[in-house]
């Protein structure tokens, strides 16, 4: 169809450079990011980074060397986070151009498409269904123009906006068609505030970083108190302050989880680029770890299931002494042409049907989701109402009984073949105020169904399938007939719990609903305000809800679910309150974004178990050499070769390795219920062994110390095999690529003096042999005697990827 030209001239070029000349521009940064001034800091001034530029300080006061090493972490966190967030935020700039939302204004006489950047003052602008009210202005043309204030006002009922009234930026169009006015742009507007909060990258609150900022406030109460203990204690048993100072500064140093916070924000970002390179963009860093810990996925039909394409493929009449077919015909070509903005299905009739040159429009009511019918009342012709059968059959006149039924008739059959049917129906009243607030009129005589069908996603079968394997419950939520939902679900392999229902008959009642809800896969008729409903109604009984949609219709959902996932071809309201949109339109993207999620949660807590043990056992070793005034067991520089080959290297790799274990929550309480009782045996075992081979004659400090640094990295590095089962190839190579990195270190020469590492005896090499194998002995059995002690959760094998109806899902 032809587009239908403005009614309105709008400004002119002159006036347009004239406004831009002046300054009076909707001046709203079109991508608002963290700079690099404020990467930079977040990055350099962070808690861990002030408590290790303290210990190098005192070390540098003490004993200038070796010994400062463990500073690298400093300037190597900074360093490694700044370059990956400025990566991230090159990408995710160039996404959110293509997301960004648009205007269009009217110039000279013609519609054009522009950044809304680009909006001056007293511009002209033109709304469609879906559009997002980009500057707040005033109604000039209403086409059944009605705007959901939602986002601003929490009234989720669309408002009539007729000529005159104001529209706000931030709301937008629920149905209908017009032209405004902008009246207040840039910072005057709500829409800069809007676009800031919906596309700032930012770490988001999520349950991964509360538990880690969790244990680092625990860490930061525990680390002075137990530094100034061992300190006094060191001091009346060393002859030396510096050397005090150093015992002091290595356990501190041990105590702090230096690289836990960095590879939590490699991890995010790594995920968001992984995502950012599949045309999904993430509006948070903690997006890619919701999907993964969602239990109930809630599908729309169109556009997530389906391609969104629907064709036109026949009529049925149902009063064939009233209409034939060729008035019927003429009759859904006039309402087509009589819509300003025809919607899907209106559209798709106008791909076949001609509009009949005689048949006048008077007034037109443009088709909404809250209503599911559209009308338009014809100068000769009467009132003809297009929507849902169920729905405008409760205005049907009382002597059309009979094509009530063959209606009702009809309806059942071609919806249990998958069809997707409009009725088209007549009344002889003329339309008022009172249709557009959702009133049918009265008397109307059912006429024909017009049947269209939907094409399913080629690949939606599978990726459904992957997602029930993965333990998430489905629920398809469709505003069509439920047999007809039911039919595409089925013929895109859902399981259907129950049969489907109309959302009509369903209670108001939360506790009722909920309960309806987990007995039912399918449900149809569903409005606005019902889908917000259901997802309400999950999320207070436990469960984590995603919600795909690409529709007006589907806006307030989106924005209620702990995810709102919208298609990138969707409306633009859809895509500003969304976390996650595919700008692709790739439903096949999701297996990969509840990878990814799944992928950062479990390495995360991994990586955060080896971290709290070295916690563990480096309290515990302050504790016990304050407890008996001897030397520290170990130089800061020997904590550094620990902490390299049993903590960091291994944790960078294993952060990025693939792992589709399903995440779960309470991390934190796993983490401590393993890390703590295994970084004590660590502990212990190493102490033992250092203070056997101390206290003999003729035995110097620094063997003591290297065979404890051996016996702690042995366990270390079990303890990081614990985590990792069960072992592939890639975790072996890795665990036996550090043991070969220490061996290294301990046997050759400059490396081995630089360290400080002495070679004890045979003897000495037995005692620590045994300290060591006795604590793996106990890393064995203990979590599985003693109450309390939990083994980690297992990770899951991933050898790899399987095609996939041409895409590739996570095994």
């Amino acid at each position: 169809m032809a587009p239908h030209a403005p009614p309105l001239h709008g400004l002119t070029a002159d006036e347009v450079e004239e406004r831009t000349r002046d300054g009076r521009i909707n001046l709203v940064p079109d991508t608002p990011t963290r700079t690099v001034g404020q990467i930079v800091r977040a990055n350099v001034l962070t808690p861990v980074n002030g408590i290790i530029s303290v210990m190098f300080v005192l070390i540098m006061i003490a004993a200038p060397g070796p010994d400062a090493l463990f500073a690298g972490v400093v300037i190597s966190n900074s360093v490694i986070g700044i370059v990956q967030e400025l990566r991230a935020k090159r990408e995710l700039d160039r996404l959110a151009v293509l997301n960004a939302p648009r205007a269009r204004v009217v110039r000279d006489g013609h519609v054009a498409e522009i950044g809304i950047s680009g909006v001056v003052a007293d511009e002209v602008l033109e709304l469609q269904p879906g559009d997002q009210i980009v500057v707040d202005g005033e109604v000039l043309v209403s086409h059944g123009l009605e705007a959901n204030e939602s986002l601003l006002t929490g009234e989720s009922d669309p408002v009539l906006k007729e000529k005159g009234d104001q529209v706000m930026s931030g709301s937008f169009v629920a149905a209908g068609s017009g032209y405004y006015r902008a009246t207040r742009i840039g910072a005057e507007s709500y829409a800069a505030a809007l676009a800031e909060e919906a596309r700032r990258f930012q770490l988001a609150h999520s349950e991964l970083r509360r538990g880690i900022n969790l244990i680092l406030r625990w860490l930061v109460v525990i680390i002075p108190p137990v530094s100034v203990l061992l300190l006094a204690s060191l001091l009346s048993a060393e002859d030396e302050w510096r050397e005090a100072l150093r015992g002091t500064v290595a356990a501190a140093v041990a105590m702090v989880p230096d690289g836990l916070v960095l590879l939590t924000s490699i991890a995010f970002i790594v995920g968001i680029l992984g995502l950012a390179r599949r045309k999904a963009l993430a509006k948070e860093l903690a997006s890619v770890e919701l999907l993964a810990r969602v239990d109930t996925l809630c599908l729309d039909k169109t556009g997530t299931i389906t391609t969104g394409e629907i064709a036109y493929t026949d009529v049925v009449l149902l009063a064939d002494d009233l209409t034939g077919v060729d008035e019927v015909h003429a009759a859904l070509g006039a309402l087509v042409a009589a819509d300003p903005n025809p919607n899907a299905t209106l559209a798709a009739i106008g791909e076949v049907l001609a509009a009949p040159h005689d048949w006048s429009p008077r007034t037109v009511i443009p088709f909404s989701s809250a209503r599911k019918w559209s009308a338009a009342d014809f100068d000769g012709r009467g009132c003809w109402v297009l929507g849902a059968p169920e729905v405008v059959l409760e205005g049907a006149a009382a002597d059309a009984g009979d094509q009530v039924e063959r209606c009702r008739d009809e309806v059942a059959r071609h919806a249990d073949a998958g069809r997707r049917i409009v009725l088209l129906a007549r009344a002889d009243l003329a339309l008022d105020q009172s249709h557009r607030d959702g009133a049918l009129p009265h008397g109307v005589a059912p006429v024909a169904l017009v049947l269209l069908e939907d094409q399913v996603r080629p690949d939606a079968e599978e990726i459904l399938r992957y997602f029930s394997d993965q333990g998430i419950t489905l629920k398809v939520i469709s505003g069509d007939h439920p047999a007809t939902v039911a039919a595409v679900a089925g013929r895109a392999g859902i399981d259907a719990l129950g049969p489907p229902m109309d959302a009509r008959d369903l209670p108001d009642d939360e506790e009722e609903l909920a309960t309806v809800l987990d007995g039912t896969t399918v449900f149809g008729r569903v409005t606005p305000h019902q889908k917000r409903a259901m997802v309400g109604a999950l999320q207070r009984h436990g469960h984590v809800v995603a919600m795909t949609g690409d529709g007006v219709n589907d806006v307030l959902a989106l924005k209620d679910a702990d995810m709102g996932i919208a298609m990138g071809a969707g409306s633009a309201s859809a895509r500003a309150v969304a976390q996650l949109v595919l700008l692709d339109n790739a439903f096949a993207t999701l297996p990969t974004v509840l990878a990814e999620g799944r992928r950062v949660i479990n390495n995360i807590e991994r990586v955060a178990n080896v971290f709290v043990a070295k916690a563990a056992y480096a309290v515990l070793l302050a504790a016990l050499t304050g407890l008996f005034s001897v030397p520290f067991p170990f130089l800061p520089r020997h904590l550094t070769i620990v902490g390299t080959f049993s903590i960091g290297i291994p944790g960078f790799f294993l952060a990025l390795e693939p792992n589709v274990r399903r995440a779960v929550p309470g991390f934190v309480g796993r983490v401590v219920r393993f890390a703590i009782p295994s970084g004590v045996v660590a502990g212990l075992a190493s102490w033992v062994a250092y203070s056997e081979v101390r206290d003999r004659t003729g035995v110097e400090l620094d063997e003591a110390r290297t065979l404890a640094v051996c016996v702690l990295l042995a366990l270390g590095l079990y303890i990081l095999g614990l985590l990792c089962r069960p072992l592939n190839t890639y975790r072996i190579v890795l665990l036996a690529a550090m043991v070969g990195g220490y061996l290294v270190a301990l046997t050759w020469g400059p490396v081995q003096e630089f360290f400080a590492l002495t070679l004890p005896d045979t003897e000495h090499w037995t005692l620590g042999a045994v300290c060591a194998l006795v604590g793996m002995a106990v890393l064995e059995v203990g979590p599985r005697l003693l109450p309390g002690w939990d083994l980690p959760p297992r990770t899951e094998r991933v050898d790899g990827h399987r095609p996939v109806s041409g895409t590739r899902l996570p095994d």
